[in-house]
C-alpha cells in the first residue's frame, strides 16, 4: 500500500476548520471527496493537526494510505481540478509507509497578522486584525521572550480542549515589524485549542500598554486563562509550516 504525504495550502475564511463535520464545510472532507473522485478509493486524510473555523494554511500537511497506482506526478493537479479554488494542493509526494503526518510532527510555525496602520486595508482586511492604536512593539518583543521554552501554558487555552496536559514547548517567538503590519511568529512542538491567538491577544495589550512586558512571566505561572488577553479573531491567523524529524520514520 502507497502512502502518499500532501503540503496544502488553504484559505479557511469559508470552512469550518480542517476536521470532518456533518453540518459543516471543512477542507479535510472536501479534500477525502475529491481524492476518492479520481482514485476510485475511499481514504482517511490525517492532517498534522487540526486548524479550527477561519485559520488559513500556507502549509498544512496530510498524508493517506492508497492502493490505485494513480501516477504520483498528477495527483496534485488531478486533486485541485475537484476542489474549490479556496484550497490548493501544493505538493503530493510518496513517503514511507510509516510516516504519520500527525504523530511524526515535530515543530509547527504559526503567524497572527496585525494590520497597524491608521485606516486599516481594504485588500487584506479578511486576512489580518486591524489595530489602528501605535503599538510599542519593543515592548511585544521582549515580552515575548517568557514564552521560550516548556511551560505550562493553561492561562493561554480556551475552555473545550481535548488536550490531557497543557504543556507545551515553544522554541520561537518573534515579532516582526514589516513596515505597517506585526506579525507575531511561534514555533512550537504543538499548540493548545486557540493557545496562538490568546498569546497574541496578550502581547496585543502589551503592545498597547495595557500590560507591561514583565507581566508575560506572571501570566505564564498563574495557569489561569483570566489573567490572559483576549482571544482575537481566526482571520488574521496562518499555519505557516509543519516539520518532521526524519529520523523517526
Amino acid at each position: 500500500m502507497r502512502n502518499i504525504k500532501l503540503t496544502i495550502e488553504y484559505d479557511g475564511k469559508d470552512f469550518g476548520g480542517w476536521q470532518k463535520q456533518k453540518n459543516h464545510l471543512n477542507i479535510q472532507g472536501e479534500i477525502e471527496k475529491a481524492i476518492q473522485t479520481i482514485t476510485g478509493e475511499e481514504v482517511e486524510l490525517i492532517g498534522s493537526g487540526r486548524t479550527d473555523a477561519g485559520v488559513h494554511a500556507l502549509a498544512q500537511v496530510a498524508n493517506f494510505k492508497l492502493n490505485s497506482s494513480f501516477p504520483i506526478e498528477k495527483m496534485a493537479i488531478a486533486i485541485n481540478s475537484q476542489l474549490k479554488k479556496s484550497i490548493r494542493i501544493k505538493n503530493a509526494e510518496e513517503v514511507p509507509e510509516q510516516f504519520h503526518s500527525r504523530y511524526h510532527c515535530h515543530k509547527k510555525t504559526y503567524e497572527y497578522i496585525i494590520d497597524n496602520s491608521s485606516q486599516g486595508s481594504a485588500i487584506y482586511r479578511n486576512l489580518s486584525y486591524h489595530v489602528s492604536q501605535p503599538l510599542n512593539v519593543e515592548a511585544m518583543k521582549e515580552s515575548a521572550t517568557y514564552l521560550i521554552g516548556e511551560h505550562d501554558f493553561s492561562s493561554f487555552k480556551s475552555s473545550g480542549t481535548s488536550s490531557k496536559s497543557s504543556v507545551r514547548t515553544i522554541y520561537e517567538a518573534e515579532i516582526l515589524k514589516q513596515n505597517e503590519r506585526i506579525v507575531i511568529r511561534l514555533t512550537g512542538n504543538g499548540f493548545l485549542y486557540n493557545m496562538v491567538r490568546i498569546i497574541s491577544g496578550t502581547l496585543l495589550e502589551i503592545g498597547k500598554g495595557d500590560k507591561q512586558p514583565e507581566e508575560m512571566r506572571e501570566i505564564i505561572l498563574a495557569k489561569d486563562r483570566k489573567k490572559a488577553g483576549k482571544t482575537l479573531p481566526p482571520y488574521a491567523l496562518f499555519l505557516v509550516q509543519v516539520e518532521y524529524d526524519n529520523n523517526k520514520f
